[in-house]
């Protein structure tokens, strides 16, 4: 594994604007790092808001605590991951496969994208947190 050349984490209860911080936190990243293509920062920005945008819309608190979302994103030399975590949330409700949603449906295709932007997408629950890890492998 190579070294991490940047990281920014964002942490904050699951509401509309803990978005808005999640894309201040990207946009410092990508000070932080701009060696990462401009298609790289754009394609995987747009997959970590999707993500965190789909757990302040659906995630539902597992007791009485609120869900709290949670971002790790960091930076290696050819390889952007994001940990984009529920906790105190329940298990996610249905299956975790892409779905076709019909085409007059607002919602339903988060998922598709999200896998359409990155290399890979991985699911892990523990202790009461569900966790997307999004990786995308350089282009360049």
């Amino acid at each position: 594994m190579t070294e991490v050349l940047a990281r920014r984490t964002f942490r904050g209860l699951s509401t509309a604007e803990a978005i808005d911080s999640v894309h201040n936190e990207l946009d410092k990243l990508w000070e932080d790092a701009p060696f990462v293509q401009a298609m790289d920062q754009m394609t995987f920005t747009t997959a970590v808001v999707e993500s965190a945008s789909n757990i302040v819309q659906h995630a539902h608190p597992a007791a009485a605590r609120p869900v709290e979302l949670g971002v790790d994103i960091s930076v290696r030399t050819t390889q952007l991951q994001a940990r984009v975590s529920a906790y105190h949330a329940k298990p996610p409700f249905g299956p975790l496969e892409p779905g076709t949603a019909d085409d007059d449906a607002e919602s339903g295709r988060g998922l598709a994208l999200i896998e359409a932007l990155v290399t890979t997408v991985t699911f892990e629950r523990q202790d009461g947190t569900n966790t997307w890890v999004l990786t995308r492998t350089s282009q360049s």
